[in-house]
């Protein structure tokens, strides 16, 4: 069993694949959570820690009990893709983030709609057009959302397996090609402006993987809202062995 003998806040990030759960790191630190957890519960929690270390109590600090809140706050990350060309929006273990924002409301969906909204994410007005391709293990469970999305007013394109799960669960949908199989397809859709926001995830295999970055590289750069997975353990190492391949193969250039 592991041991951590630290006294005080340990930030801790974990990778999960498949069933397994691995510890990347843990620092004994905490400075973006410590700043965010004062501001929601009103309180300096940074200048008591001082006060604390130079020798005083929690009772003459005034600090004994724990603040009940009436709000729910959320934490959003940063993400400046648009500023990376040609960088892929999946998300690994691997810090992307610039910054971080903070959505507070008597509920957590207010709270976390402020937060998106802060870090940039809108949503498109009712009436837009939402695009969804999804591998087989998550058609099932992108159903319910597709049927809320219909329910307010959005209209549904999905590519051919996922608008047939989408039907058998009572999701009015349109077909679309994927890239891969012709045109016009999803990407062409996205670039006459009839796409205004998608959910997206790959099988893994090549043409998909292909297929999925240029799909998000293009709703990047034409602002369309994205909705995902975190990119897998085999796209993070076929990621390193390509870029160590063509890091080889300048050197030898050279």
């Amino acid at each position: 069993p592991l041991q951590l003998p630290p006294s005080g806040l340990l930030n801790i990030q974990y990778c999960v694949q498949d069933e397994d759960v691995y510890i990347i790191e843990a620092n004994p630190r905490a400075s973006r959570t410590v700043p965010f957890v004062a501001k929601a519960v009103g309180h300096p929690l940074a200048a008591y820690a001082s006060l604390l270390m130079s020798g005083m109590t929690l009772k003459e600090i005034g600090f004994e009990k724990e603040p009940v809140l009436n709000h729910v706050a959320v934490k959003e990350a940063v993400l400046p893709f648009e500023k990376f060309a040609g960088a892929d929006t999946l998300l690994g273990p691997e810090m992307k983030s610039t910054g971080e924002v903070m959505g507070i409301d008597v509920d957590f969906g207010k709270a976390y709609a402020k937060a998106a909204i802060a870090a940039g994410s809108r949503l498109p007005p009712s009436g837009s057009t939402v695009f969804i391709t999804m591998t087989d293990k998550y058609k099932d469970a992108i159903v319910p959302a597709a049927r809320q999305l219909v329910e307010v007013g959005y209209k549904v394109v999905a590519t051919s397996g996922t608008a047939a799960a989408l039907r058998a669960g009572g999701v009015e949908c349109s077909d679309v090609l994927k890239i891969q199989e012709g045109r016009p397809n999803a990407a062409d859709l996205m670039r006459n402006g009839e796409i205004d926001m998608m959910f997206i995830t790959s099988t893994g295999d090549e043409p998909d993987v292909r297929d999925g970055k240029d799909l998000r590289r293009l709703a990047l750069s034409l602002k369309v809202r994205m909705k995902g997975e975190e990119r897998s353990g085999k796209e993070e190492e076929d990621e390193a062995k390509t870029e160590r391949k063509a890091h080889f193969l300048k050197k030898k250039k050279k």
